[in-house]
C-alpha cells in the first residue's frame, strides 16, 4: 500500500508539472531532472528544478521518490541472498541554493551488508521538512502497524543540511517478506 501511495504522489506530481501552450497545444516537460540509480551498495540521487510549484514543497518530494527506491532496492537484495540495510552513519544530503527558489538536491544513501537475513531491512521511508522541523511523532504512529510485533523502527539521527532540509531516515523489517523473523 505505501508503494501504491508513493506511486500516485509521484504521478500527481508529474501531472502537475506538465503545462500547454495555448499556440499549439502540445504538453511541455517540466524543467525538472529527478534521477536515481542504484547498486548493490546503495542508491544515489539528484533533483534540479523549482522549490515550491502552487505552495507544494516540490523539491523535497525527492526524498519520498529515492525513499521507494531504497526500499525497492533493498528488497531485490534480500530476495538474492544479499542482506542488507542502510548505513545510516554515510547518508549525504546536499540542497545547493534551497531558498533561491530553484535547487539542486543530491542525496547518497548506503548500504552496508549484514551476515543474518533477520538483520536485514527490506523498507525504507523518511520524514523531513522543508524548512521547517520534521513530524517524527506522526511519522511513527503512521507506520507502526506495518512493522512486525517483535520489531521496532530504526531511525536515524536527525541528518540537516546547512540550507535547511531536515530527515529521519526509517528502515523496517517488511512484514510480509520477513515474516519469519516475527517467530
Amino acid at each position: 500500500m505505501k508503494n501504491e501511495m508513493h506511486t500516485s504522489n509521484l504521478v500527481i506530481i508529474f501531472a502537475l508539472f506538465a503545462c500547454t501552450n495555448p499556440k499549439d497545444n502540445t504538453v511541455r516537460q517540466p524543467t525538472t531532472k529527478s534521477d536515481v540509480v542504484c547498486t548493490d551498495k546503495g542508491c544515489e540521487g539528484i533533483y534540479s528544478g523549482p522549490e515550491f510549484i502552487e505552495g507544494s514543497d516540490i523539491a523535497h518530494q525527492f526524498s519520498n521518490k529515492m525513499s521507494l527506491e531504497v526500499g525497492d532496492k533493498l528488497k531485490e537484495l534480500y530476495k538474492k541472498g544479499s542482506y542488507s540495510k542502510v548505513d545510516f552513519s554515510k547518508i549525504d544530503m546536499s540542497t545547493e541554493g534551497m531558498g533561491s527558489g530553484e535547487v539542486v538536491y543530491k542525496l547518497s544513501i548506503p548500504f552496508e551488508p549484514v551476515k543474518e537475513k533477520c538483520d536485514a531491512f527490506t523498507s525504507f521511508d523518511h520524514v523531513g521538512g522543508w524548512n521547517h522541523a520534521p513530524a517524527l511523532s506522526e511519522r511513527k504512529a503512521q507506520l507502526e502497524p506495518v512493522v512486525l510485533d517483535k520489531d521496532s523502527l530504526n531511525i536515524s539521527e536527525l541528518k540537516q543540511t546547512p540550507e535547511g532540509l531536515q530527515e529521519y531516515w526509517i528502515q523496517w523489517k517488511n512484514e510480509d517478506l520477513q515474516a519469519e523473523c516475527n517467530e
